[in-house]
């Protein structure tokens, strides 16, 4: 093939074919999925191999911050590519050293050094590790409503049911609930009552387990995956003092909501919280070469000044993910990334979204921040009864997945789980992008509105 001669492309069919003969998926029973395959994508947008084209209303797994192919991110890799591609995490090397100081940088307080991963599990098994071995305690409490990883300890610490099958062995993770106002543990019917009530029952937790054996309470600030939960204004600084008066480390999963996604560089920066340590993945590099972290603070750090840290991988700061990592960070920066995010959300999303709602039964809720919302989809606004059970699967998770192909017909691809629609598109996507898969999603809620019974 010479360079003028065009690339033809397998059809869709071949291609799943080829994916299903021999890759394995995650969370997936592998004789029902049929992957569509992805062959290029640009900003906002990508296609498949026929040239359908989706609005990626999911930024892939909401890590995708700068959107595909952004050429300066790119031009990273091939930059790196060319001096050095890998190198043992035991040596030094420039381009993680500024990785580490442009993160430590935009960090609250001081979260001043930075432990590289590849992920966000990866991430969030060394805090839990970095915690227990900093407080000399072994328990760990996290919320029910959460997503942490799937690694030993992540998928424990995780709340939600895919923890389930694959907690066995893990030992000292706590579960507790956090705020979620439309559909209160604690009977609140406001967030003012939510906050309150949902401290003293973290409170009441603490105290039943012993605080004298607590290593870290660990939150995702505005919890991802498992609802598009903003806490009620105070809770986060009513968890950074409980954690204070006890000698508990506060640990900020920001995997999913960090970078930008909120409209801030750090989530917790929208409350001015600081916790002891920060874990990050995802928008950070957009995913660009897989990376992840802890942000760690001066105070956690010094604890292993004269003694060994127990934890290393071979992948740590990698040259390849770091290079992009500081080019990410420069984007963000000079175009004022986080801000764009906070005012898409409140120029555009959020008043598309309400209006929305005004227009069908289905909705129950929405909410959100930045470029990170949800649309709580019931079937009797009344009694908040939700559109599928909780954790549906098969035919009872039928009515949302028909609300996704119905999306996915008219070109946009969002991400889904349980009774909510999430919006998290690229932070890159335009205004008129947004409108445009707002409008297709708008327009695939009257299947949801056929299922109203009140």
């Amino acid at each position: 093939m010479t360079a003028t001669e065009p690339v033809v492309l397998p059809t869709n069919a071949e291609s799943t074919a080829a994916d299903r003969a021999h890759v394995f998926h995650s969370w997936s029973a592998q004789g029902l999925i049929a992957p569509l395959p992805i062959a290029g994508g640009s900003g906002a947008t990508f296609w498949d191999n026929e040239g359908n084209r989706y609005l990626d209303f999911a930024s892939q797994l909401v890590n995708l911050n700068l959107g595909h192919q952004h050429p300066r991110l790119v031009d990273a890799v091939v930059r790196q590519a060319q001096q050095l591609c890998t190198v043992a995490p035991a040596f030094a090397n420039d381009v993680r050293s500024e990785a580490a100081r442009l993160i430590a940088e935009r960090a609250p307080g001081d979260l001043n050094k930075v432990f590289f991963t590849s992920g966000g599990a990866e991430a969030n098994e060394n805090a839990v590790r970095m915690a227990r071995n900093h407080t000399g305690r072994h328990k760990v409490l996290t919320t029910y409503r959460s997503y942490h990883g799937a690694t030993g300890t992540t998928i424990a610490m995780t709340g939600e049911p895919r923890r389930w099958n694959g907690e066995m062995g893990a030992h000292g993770i706590v579960h507790f609930f956090g705020p979620y106002t439309y559909r209160s543990a604690f009977h609140s019917t406001t967030e003012a009552e939510e906050c309150e009530r949902a401290l003293e029952h973290l409170r009441t937790v603490v105290q039943m387990e012993g605080p004298s054996t607590v290593a870290a309470i660990v939150l995702e600030p505005v919890v991802g995956t498992n609802g598009v939960l903003v806490p009620p204004d105070g809770y986060l600084a009513g968890v950074r003092a409980l954690c204070d008066e006890h000698g508990i480390l506060m640990v900020a999963d920001e995997v999913m909501v960090g970078f930008g996604r909120i409209g801030e560089w750090f989530a917790v920066d929208h409350w001015g919280v600081v916790p002891d340590l920060i874990t990050f993945a995802k928008g950070v590099n957009s995913g660009y070469v897989p990376l992840g972290g802890v942000v760690i603070s001066d105070r956690v750090a010094a604890s292993f000044d004269d003694r060994p840290y127990p934890g290393g991988l071979t992948y740590s700061g990698h040259p390849l993910a770091c290079a992009v990592a500081v080019e990410s960070l420069r984007v963000f920066a000079e175009d004022d990334v986080p801000g764009t995010a906070a005012r898409l959300g409140e120029e555009v999303i959020r008043p598309e979204l309400e209006a929305m709602a005004e227009r069908h039964p289905s909705i129950g809720e929405v909410r959100g921040l930045g470029c990170f919302f949800a649309i709580e989809l019931v079937r009797d606004r009344a009694t908040r009864e939700p559109l599928v059970p909780f954790n549906a699967a098969g035919p009872a998770a039928a009515p949302v997945a028909e609300v996704v192909a119905a999306c996915k017909a008219r070109g946009v691809w969002p991400f889904a789980h349980f009774n909510r629609i999430h919006v998290a598109p690229p932070l890159v996507v335009t205004p008129d992008e947004l409108r445009t898969g707002l409008a297709g999603i708008d327009a695939a809620l009257d299947v949801a509105d056929a299922y109203v019974t009140a």
